[in-house]
């Protein structure tokens, strides 16, 4: 028999009581993955393991693969809990990969299994894979092929091959949080890192409309899609809020050089309305320190205070490449992503905004009743598994 063995990282660290709770999470989670791919299946938890049986056990694994909390899966034979069962089950994945001249090792591991350690256990399965491929050697330090024999209360497991996951904590652990999603290529990650580690997501966009690029909405409904590919059968939110008449109010002033400065607390006090109005716990955006103008420390320390509830910045010390990386390795990468610029930015945006002269500007805009205005204008879409349900 096969089944597809999960393994999960920090959980372990977690009390009892949470870290039953964080299981419980996450194999809801790789249930409804499972249902989107329609992989039938049955899971059980046995100590320290998740296993998913069911007829398509590689497909299974590579559904199971991107589940938030995951850290590696493996195509396990589940045999009997006993040297010989082991021991025939590796010899038979031995056979596929070993050939004369190959070295190898046997990793083993023994918990609630009386008669034999783990030594003895890695010693026997060795010596039988041997007797089948006498031209090996083993090497248990660098070797061609390694293959995983576990002894359990529940029977044995044997395996060659992991699978790496996402890792972080199960979707849905943690409190629902609101994030700033452009059409750029920083919003999408520092989103898909907090729904790593178990943020529920709603996602919020500020659209310039005549200010901004022809294809910013496109890609934006683009990037909620791909991102709600990592949360299979949970509907993700995106709100979607007309920022036209703050930007008609902020071009109509004769220093431009602090539009970027205003430009983003604006952003910070309507996302505000908007969590407290769902009750989300932060913000989220794509900040990374010295990037730009508006992400200088000063600015940052002006624009921050603009938010009512906290501002997580996941990206906050990465380098552009580490998050172009990571954009890509997510899906939410584009190479060529049409018209996304902003014609409100300044040639010379100030890189240290003096937060009076800020103060000041915000009282003659009257930037309380803007933001009051724009968070009235909330279009709603809803995405899952991938695809824009559209508008609701």
């Amino acid at each position: 028999m096969e089944a597809v063995m999960v393994r999960y990282g920090e959980i372990f660290l977690k009390s009892e009581p949470v870290k039953r709770r964080f299981i419980s999470i996450m194999t809801e989670n790789i249930r409804l993955a499972l249902e989107a791919e329609g992989l039938s299946h049955r899971i059980e938890t046995p100590r320290g393991r998740v296993l998913i049986f069911g007829d398509e056990p590689r497909r299974i694994a590579a559904a199971v693969a991107g589940t938030f909390g995951v850290v590696s899966v493996s195509v396990c034979t589940v045999t009997t809990a006993d040297i010989p069962g082991i021991a025939a089950a590796a010899v038979e994945h031995a056979e596929w990969h070993l050939r004369p001249g190959m070295s190898f090792a046997v990793r083993a591991r023994r918990s609630g299994v009386e008669g034999f350690n783990s030594q003895e256990l890695a010693a026997e399965v060795g010596s039988a894979v041997l007797d089948r491929v006498p031209e090996a050697t083993v090497n248990l330090t660098t070797p061609d092929y390694e293959v995983f024999v576990e002894a359990r209360e529940f029977g044995g497991l044997v395996y060659d091959e992991k699978i790496s996951g996402p890792g972080g904590l199960p979707y849905g652990t943690q409190g629902e949080v609101m994030a700033l999603l452009s059409a750029g290529i920083d919003s999408p990650v520092a989103s898909w890192l907090m729904m790593r580690r178990g943020c529920l997501m709603v996602h919020v966009h500020m659209h310039s409309g005549r200010f901004g690029g022809a294809d910013s909405e496109k890609n934006v409904l683009q990037n909620h899609a791909r991102l709600s590919r990592w949360v299979p059968g949970h509907p993700v939110d995106l709100l979607v809020v007309d920022m036209e008449p703050f930007f008609e109010a902020i071009t109509a002033l004769k220093e431009p050089r602090y539009r970027c400065i205003l430009c983003k607390r604006f952003m910070l006090r309507v996302a505000s309305i908007l969590a407290e109005e769902r009750g989300a716990y932060a913000l989220v955006n794509g900040d990374n320190l010295g990037q730009v103008a508006s992400q200088t420390l000063a600015n940052m320390t002006v624009i921050a205070p603009a938010a009512t509830v906290p501002v997580l910045r996941p990206l906050i010390g990465f380098d552009k490449e580490e998050i172009i990386e990571r954009a890509r390795a997510i899906g939410t990468f584009e190479a060529h992503p049409g018209s996304v610029g902003c014609t409100v930015a300044p040639r010379y945006p100030s890189t240290a905004a003096p937060a009076a002269t800020i103060a000041q500007i915000e009282a003659v805009l009257d930037v309380e009743s803007l933001a009051v205005r724009a968070a009235g204008t909330v279009r709603r879409y809803r995405a899952k598994n991938g695809e824009v349900e559209g508008e609701r």
